[in-house]
């Protein structure tokens, strides 16, 4: 979520989506741990997350279908655990 400096004195004012409750991939200050469904083109893969499936970069890391990994702003930047 972005957000941008209001008036002296008066609250921020955020733009951008809004995750309430949940933690989401694309704009969480953590990592979160999911699972890789698919392997799709130039080093990019759909990932099983609470709000659905997502696609995420797998650049960084030699993941496949079936692996969990942590991922950071839509990147995977470690495997958790391989599947057997």
């Amino acid at each position: 979520m972005n957000s941008r400096p209001a008036a002296l004195g008066q609250p921020t004012i955020r733009t951008g989506p809004e995750c309430h409750d949940q933690v989401c991939v694309t704009c969480a200050d953590q990592a979160v741990a999911v699972r890789v469904l698919e392997l799709t083109a130039d080093g990019l893969a759909v990932a099983d997350t609470d709000a659905g499936p997502e696609e995420i970069s797998v650049a960084l890391v030699e993941a496949g279908p079936g692996d969990v990994v942590l991922v950071h702003a839509k990147e995977a930047i470690a495997i958790v655990e391989k599947k057997s």
